[in-house]
């Protein structure tokens, strides 16, 4: 064995060992508890969005779309608040004199773009518009006001969850890498319990770039617990029977 492939092996078995080593603190479905869906919008689930040419390996490998319907059911099941933190851009924002890589594309691409802050004219079926899908489930929801990068530092979701003393939040929606892990950065700030549902994402995945595999990894190192959607409909399951 040469000394790079020593090196390879020397450093995949490292990874693994700390892998192994790092805790899972766990999640448990009680308290005041709410779920937390970012960006269900049309722009980055439909496949005529936007983003779709960015995101749209990952929403399917992920099943996205349909995992963050249950995320809604299972709130409607039992009887949880939901919270959605969505993403707009009006004409003054595109006045911006400066942006990061992420921030210039989306506004080239005019993703999330709505006319008025003070109107919904257009809005019906435009990109920044919910998928159809979850339409029945927001209606019932507490929408935030639009964050505008990725985090909710610039809206009000921290404040709408403490007003309802929610210090516990399930989180999923999109794009993964981007505004639920920046929701995720933020929550966990602010001295919230946080648990994500990795397969309840979705992120691009562009030359050399994986925004998947990092949302992922970070998931698992920062939350408190990394759901599959089917695991956590099987703790529901057995807190409902209990």
């Amino acid at each position: 064995m040469n000394t790079s492939h020593f090196t390879l092996v020397f450093f995949v078995l490292c990874t693994l060992r700390v892998s192994a080593q790092l805790p899972d603190p766990g999640f448990t479905l009680d308290g005041n508890l709410a779920i937390v869906i970012t960006d269900p919008q049309n722009d980055f689930l439909s496949e005529k969005g936007v983003a779709w040419g960015a995101v749209g390996e990952s929403v399917r490998k992920n099943n996205t779309i349909i995992n963050i319907e249950t995320l809604f059911r299972l709130a409607e099941k039992h009887n949880l608040p939901v919270f959605v933190s969505p993403h707009y851009y009006y004409p003054h924002d595109h006045t911006w004199r400066f942006e990061g890589a992420l921030e210039k594309l989306m506004h080239d691409i005019k993703m999330f773009d709505r006319g008025s802050a003070l109107s919904v004219e257009g809005f019906e079926g435009s990109g920044a518009d919910w998928l159809p899908r979850y339409k029945q489930f927001i209606a019932n929801a507490t929408i935030v006001n639009p964050h505008k990068i990725f985090g909710p530092e610039s809206n009000d979701l921290v404040l709408q969850l403490r007003k309802q003393r929610v210090d516990k939040v399930i989180l999923g929606g999109m794009s993964g890498n981007l505004c639920v892990q920046a929701h995720m950065h933020e929550l966990l700030e602010a001295g919230f319990e946080v648990a994500v549902v990795g397969d309840a994402t979705g992120s691009a995945i562009l030359p050399g770039l994986d925004g998947n595999q990092a949302a992922q990894t970070n998931y698992r190192m920062m939350s408190s617990h990394l759901y599959s959607t089917k695991e956590l409909e099987e703790q529901f399951k057995k807190v409902s029977n209990k």
